[in-house]
């Protein structure tokens, strides 16, 4: 990936993790919302040893996905800002790994919310492992690179 579709895809990251926070924040989170209608007949959710309805499990699961969402769109600003100083095999495997990662992890628990757990058929609660796998290897891979990197030059190592 080069580091200009790098940063491309890291604001365009940002910005769909602005729009679908507000989203989140005014379309699900009031209390006669989307979510309170969508899991009403839902059991309660067991959370850290308390009871809690369906509904409000959901909406942190979807809190949790645009926080990952936009952290993870800094991470790969940051990454593209470091290919174009340093270009590796490392960071490249780290920014098609956040990548896939933001897509994989918040898109599946977007979908899960929003959809229900087996939307259209599919598990996509099962989908969310690969997608937090996925953003471990980009931060493996960044850690990589940094430790390969010179730190005092412009010409990369590995």
């Amino acid at each position: 990936m080069s580091p200009r579709t790098c940063l491309i895809l890291a604001t365009l990251f940002g910005l769909l993790a602005v729009l679908l926070g507000a989203f989140g924040a005014h379309g699900l989170g009031d209390s006669d919302g989307y979510l309170q209608r969508k899991y009403a007949s839902t059991e309660p959710k067991n959370i850290a040893g308390s009871s809690l309805p369906a509904s409000y499990k959901y909406y942190l699961d979807y809190q949790t996905a645009v926080r990952y969402h936009m952290w993870h769109a800094l991470a790969l600003l940051g990454i593209g800002l470091w290919k174009r100083r340093q270009p590796s095999r490392a960071l490249n495997v780290a920014a098609w790994s956040l990548t896939t990662g933001i897509i994989l992890f918040s898109g599946a628990l977007y979908v899960l919310v929003i959809g229900g757990p087996r939307f259209a058929g599919i598990p996509w609660g099962a989908i969310v492992p690969f997608g937090g796998t996925a953003l471990l290897a980009g931060w493996i891979a960044a850690m990589t690179a940094a430790i390969r990197s010179t730190g005092d030059t412009d010409q990369p190592r590995g």
